[in-house]
């Protein structure tokens, strides 16, 4: 189900919040990663401050288009079939999903609603699903 239009802009002020912190932000996305989720360590380069803001760099940009999916089509082929090469699966996503909120959390604290968090959910539920579709990850 698409987000609201109130959604959209929730999750937009929010990573604008969490723009302002991204390094120790997108470090603490892979530190919460791998605590739910050893055996992914594996998976990673050693230069997790890199490839974190290339995470962070990615969500950004899906963001920036959160309102027209669509769009970005190629981009989550793109994505999926990189993740799938990686050997990504589709179960990796759910670890991917709740270290994104455990980072939200921490980064954004009392800002961080159940509403809020119940948006990013939202959103993340239907963005990790088209990459994993258009990448055909199983």
């Amino acid at each position: 189900m698409p987000i609201s239009a109130r959604q959209s802009a929730m999750i937009r002020e929010s990573f604008a919040l969490l723009r302002e912190r991204l390094e120790p932000a997108s470090i603490y996305f892979y530190e919460a990663l791998f605590a739910r989720d050893p055996s992914l360590r594996t998976m990673f380069r050693d230069d997790l401050a890199g490839q974190g803001m290339k995470f962070m760099t990615t969500l950004g940009m899906v963001i920036d288009n959160i309102e027209n999916p669509d769009k970005l089509g190629d981009r989550f082929e793109e994505l999926g079939k990189g993740h799938a090469l990686m050997g990504v699966k589709a179960a990796h996503f759910a670890p991917m999903g709740e270290a994104l909120i455990d980072t939200l959390r921490n980064e954004l604290g009392e800002a961080f609603t159940a509403e809020l968090e119940e948006t990013w959910r939202e959103a993340y539920a239907e963005l990790s699903a088209r990459v994993i579709r258009r990448g055909n990850i199983s």
